[in-house]
């Protein structure tokens, strides 16, 4: 007994314990804790391609080796893709924003230049530089399978942190300095998923730490039956808020009543004209 009191006093012993607890945490941590959501898997083959088409196309502005290339006042041609991971590069040039026909405060999506298999090589290309998001599993973009829960949760995730700047039925609108947050209609949920853990443009990156895969389906679930809603009310307006509906009536509406009631009044002064 008075050994193990004499080892309980020692004065190393709140170390120990402490450095015991940090261990515990760090492997419970790193069982728990959600895993990203790796899909690809890259050969040397599909790295070689995506450089050589790299440099044919987009090295002009992002460099030789994807490290940027900066003006003389400061700014850059194309920013560092270093780190970017295969999923922005999936996004943007899958959507047609990368290359950039011109330079602009955003890159509007469009027609995509590279096809599917040419964007794989670009993306496994940038992967191979350093580590950053991967393009998704199948298993999170199947929003289909998400039950009523799934979408009541991803409704109050889409709520509270995109309709600010996309609307509540992901129409889009206006930001400062010439910017937008663009529609979310027609976007597939693969290009949904890679821009909430990539941030392109000036939206905010949200990780799987931060949103977890899991619950990202159940935003791309919500996003996806908002948009499969009639418009039980009439004409939707583009789904772009009640300023803009108030726009439709006074432009449209009342605009054409008063309209209407010109013409009547100018008719019937010529008609009165003509019977005297």
């Amino acid at each position: 007994m008075r050994t193990l009191s004499t080892r309980r006093s020692h004065p190393l012993a709140g170390l120990v314990v402490l450095v015991l607890g940090l261990v515990a945490a760090a492997g419970l941590w790193s069982a728990l804790a959600p895993k990203p959501a790796q899909a690809e898997q890259y050969t040397a083959r599909d790295v070689e391609a995506g450089r050589e088409l790299f440099l044919i196309g987009c090295a002009s502005c992002h460099g030789q080796n994807a490290e940027g290339i900066t003006t003389k006042d400061g700014g850059n041609y194309g920013p560092s893709l270093i780190g970017v991971g295969a999923a922005a590069v999936d996004f943007q040039v899958g959507t047609g924003r990368m290359p950039m026909a011109q330079s602009a405060p955003q890159a509007p999506r469009k027609a995509p230049e590279y096809d599917a298999e040419e964007t794989r090589q670009l993306s496994a290309y940038i992967a191979s530089l350093a580590p950053g998001p991967a393009i998704p599993a199948e298993e999170y973009l199947n929003y289909k399978d998400v039950d009523v829960e799934g979408l009541r949760e991803g409704g109050e995730f889409f709520r509270t942190n995109c309709t600010a700047c996309h609307n509540s039925v992901g129409a889009g609108g206006a930001l400062p300095n010439g910017r937008y947050a663009p529609t979310l209609k027609g976007v597939s949920a693969k290009h949904i998923y890679e821009a909430m853990v990539t941030g392109p443009q000036q939206m905010p990156v949200f990780n799987d730490d931060l949103i977890t895969p899991e619950d990202k389906r159940n935003v791309i679930a919500y996003i996806k039956r908002v948009q499969e809603q009639p418009n039980y009310g009439g004409l939707g307006g583009g789904g772009l808020g009640p300023v803009v509906d108030g726009v439709f009536v006074w432009v449209l509406g009342i605009g054409g009543l008063i309209g209407f009631a010109i013409w009547i009044g100018a008719h019937g002064a010529r008609s009165k004209k003509k019977k005297a």
